[in-house]
């Protein structure tokens, strides 16, 4: 299983952004709406907390943490 690698604030803005796609598929016309499902990524990987893109590439906006 994947670290998780996506920090709240990346996590709201996947989830916003995911919404808006979606809507663009129920909302939208013609076949440029079936677009609109690749909202399904940003959403999935904002509820699993990993996107292995940013694994590929090392990057990580979860906050860092702090020995206790």
């Amino acid at each position: 299983m994947l670290k998780p690698n996506v920090g709240s604030i990346d996590r709201l803005i996947r989830v916003a952004l995911g919404l808006a796609l979606l809507a663009f598929f129920f909302l939208g016309e013609g076949s440029l709406r079936w677009a609109g499902l690749i909202g399904l990524v940003p959403l999935i990987t904002a509820v699993v907390g990993t996107c292995p893109l940013y694994a590929l590439l090392g990057v990580s906006t979860c906050p860092a943490k702090r020995p206790g």
